[in-house]
């Protein structure tokens, strides 16, 4: 076991320090190409804190094992509401936008009721793939036409960087965080495996929280940076893209029947989180989203591992 402890605090230890590198980088490209601190939230740091769902998909899917990059998707979403923006509240109150509430919470809720379609009839095929694609690529001009550079969170201190410096820190600090990740999903399953948990909960439970780290370690790193549209914005666009471009992969690779628990359980899970976030920044939107809210998302997904806990061991 000293091995794959080394290997989930080395994980830690670079996962903490490129999230940190990342936040700043990503905000200085956002002041650089004149786009908001939140677009740039919704779209560079949202498809880079979700590439190791992305390459989890391609891997299951190539494998012929549909059903965990399907798994993965919903599993990261879940992670993502209830522990990534519920600890982060935890940790420092978000202020929250009305313009959050305008534009991006609407296609959150549409890319999780088409996602919703997709699996209801109980197979996903190439169709319900090109249907989630389309609602990526409109989501993405959507974005980008609604953004305006004047919406800069100008309360958080942005790093004096050129933008091809800006571009650099990125794509370097993402691969530090991508392998990080991987690392800490390696070294936690080895751990789980030494202590006799099995196989299935740790597919369900270390593989999700696992590919959700990159996202909880750039929220936090946000919020307490000040960049708090960076924070909630990463949150809403990692699981718009976690629906419109993770969940598509097993479709168009790999179309097969899905695993019924899917639809019956883990669905209706990330479903209602989606809906109480919805309300929360509905609720909070001249606000902030506090510690009681994120306390309550918090216990909400420590539940919802009990119940996983409870259905396979």
């Amino acid at each position: 076991m000293l091995a794959p402890s080394l290997i989930v605090i080395l994980g830690f230890i670079g996962l903490l320090w490129s999230a940190d590198r990342f936040v700043g980088a990503a905000a200085a490209t956002a002041r650089q190409a004149g786009m908001s601190t939140l677009l740039v939230g919704m779209t560079i740091v949202s498809i880079g804190t979700s590439a190791p769902e992305i390459v989890v998909s391609i891997m299951a899917a190539l494998d012929g094992i549909p059903n965990l990059a399907i798994g993965n998707a919903l599993g990261s979403n879940i992670a993502n509401i209830g522990l990534v923006l519920g600890l982060t509240a935890l940790v420092v109150p978000i202020p929250v936008r009305f313009s959050i509430v305008r534009k991006e919470l609407p296609l959150l809720l549409g890319a999780t009721g088409l996602a919703g379609y997709a699996l209801a009839n109980g197979h996903l095929d190439r169709l319900d793939g090109l249907l989630l694609l389309a609602l990526l690529f409109f989501s993405l001009w959507w974005l980008f036409r609604a953004d305006t550079p004047d919406a800069i969170d100008a309360e958080g201190e942005i790093p004096d960087m050129r933008l091809g410096r800006a571009l650099l820190w990125l794509a370097t600090t993402l691969a530090i965080m991508v392998a990080s990740s991987r690392a800490l999903v390696w070294g936690a399953s080895e751990l789980a495996l030494a202590m006799g948990i099995s196989e299935l909960v740790i597919g369900l439970t270390v593989v999700a929280i696992g590919t959700s780290l990159p996202e909880l370690a750039a929220c936090v790193a946000s919020a307490l940076k000040r960049h708090h549209d960076l924070a909630i914005g990463n949150v809403i666009g990692s699981n718009l893209f976690n629906m419109l471009a993770v969940l598509p992969v097993p479709a168009l690779l790999s179309p097969a029947a899905a695993d019924p628990a899917a639809a019956s359980r883990d669905y209706p899970t990330m479903l209602v989180l989606t809906l109480a976030l919805g309300m929360l920044l509905l609720w909070q939107r001249r606000g902030h989203l506090g510690r009681l809210p994120g306390a309550l998302l918090a216990l909400a997904y420590a539940g919802y591992l009990a119940w996983l806990a409870g259905a396979w061991t």
